[in-house]
Formats: C-alpha cells, sequence, structure tokens
C-alpha cells in the first residue's frame, strides 16, 4: 500500500486520492480506512517509512572511539542523501512544500515531524554517546545535529526539487558523506578525539 502512495506521488503529485491507492494496492478503501484512518493517517504512515531508511548505524556505545563514530556519521550522511535523492522523496517533498501554506492538508506538518525530526531524533544519540566518549564538544544536541544536517545536505536537496539533475551515485553520496563528516569533526570534534 505505501510502495503504491509513492508511485503515485511520483506519477501525479498531487492527485492522490484514497480511491486511486486502493485501485493501484489491489484492495479496498474500506481498508485503507481501517489500518490509516484516513489519508493524513496514510500519508504519516508513507513518511514514516521512507524515513525509515535513514538509520544513524551500528554502534557500542560503551566502545564507541573515533574510527566508529566516523563510520557511524558517514552512514547516516550516505543513507540520508540516497533517501533524499530517490525520485520518491523528491516527489512527496515537491507536494508537501505544495501544500505546507495552501491549507489544502497536513502534509508539510506530517513531513516535517515524521521526516526531519524524527531523523535528528535518530541521529542525537550517537551524538550524545560522542560527547560522553570525550570525542565531541557542543552544549546542544540540536545545535549540533542541526549543523551535521546543514553540512550533509547543503543545497541538494532544494536543488532536486527545483529539478537540477545532480550526480547521485553511491561514490557520490559516499564523497559527500565523508567530506560532510570531516566538516563537522573539525568543528565539534575534541583534541582527545582527533588524537584517537
Amino acid at each position: 500500500m505505501l510502495d503504491a502512495v509513492l508511485a503515485l506521488l511520483v506519477e501525479g503529485g498531487d492527485a492522490l486520492t484514497m480511491e486511486a491507492v486502493a485501485r493501484r494496492a489491489n484492495c479496498s478503501k474500506e481498508t485503507l480506512y481501517k489500518w490509516f484512518g484516513d489519508r493524513d493517517g496514510l500519508l504519516t504512515a508513507t513518511v514514516r517509512w521512507q524515513a525509515s531508511k535513514v538509520r544513524a548505524g551500528h554502534y557500542d556505545r560503551q566502545k564507541l572511539d573515533t574510527a566508529s563514530l566516523r563510520e557511524s556519521l558517514e552512514d547516516f550522511a550516505a543513507n540520508w542523501l540516497r533517501v533524499i535523492s530517490s525520485k520518491t522523496s523528491i516527489a512527496l517533498n515537491r507536494v508537501a512544500v505544495a501544500h505546507a501554506g495552501s491549507g489544502k492538508s497536513n502534509l508539510g506538518a506530517i513531513v516535517l515531524a515524521n521526516g526531519r525530526f524524527t531523523i535528528g531524533e535518530r541521529l542525537k544519540p550517537l551524538l550524545e554517546a560522542g560527547r560522553e566518549a570525550g570525542l565531541l564538544s557542543f552544549d546542544d544536541a540540536e545545535t549540533a545535529f542541526r549543523t551535521f544536517f546543514g553540512l550533509v545536505g547543503r543545497d541538494v536537496q532544494i536543488r532536486l526539487l527545483l529539478g537540477d539533475r545532480l550526480e547521485t551515485t553511491d561514490a557520490e553520496f559516499a564523497r559527500d558523506a565523508a567530506r560532510a563528516t570531516q566538516q563537522f569533526l573539525a568543528l565539534y570534534g575534541t583534541p582527545a578525539g582527533a588524537r584517537a
């Protein structure tokens, strides 16, 4: 069902209806309403599913060192770039931006709450673990996250939303992720972390 929502968003953007999703997913509208409540519920589940693809990596909080911190940050960054560069994320975000100030739906708020804010809550524990291990120094995890998010995303998402055809290969994502992580560690890394 969620694949059907994403496919319809890519194809038609704003024309998403419960009836169209039911038809595409080979189910009844009643099933959609039973599982998701309404269109906003379906869109919320879709955004959560799309955002769930972005993870902060696997690390042992008790044994976190500079190498595992760097690897986890790079994995998160590459994952996030891969997700926001997908046709489905671009379509979803275009519709969300169009709806945000129009009163057409709550999609803008849904994407913000279940996308950007949720992703932040996934990475902050890693940042805090880095601080506890003496590898990072910052006063506020939200500010540190926003800095990292900005270094990773740069202008990529807005350019894609506006139709720019950027090189979006795994190798490019890995290079961008490594560059952003290096810049973030230059800003927030500790001398002890640098020596390690």
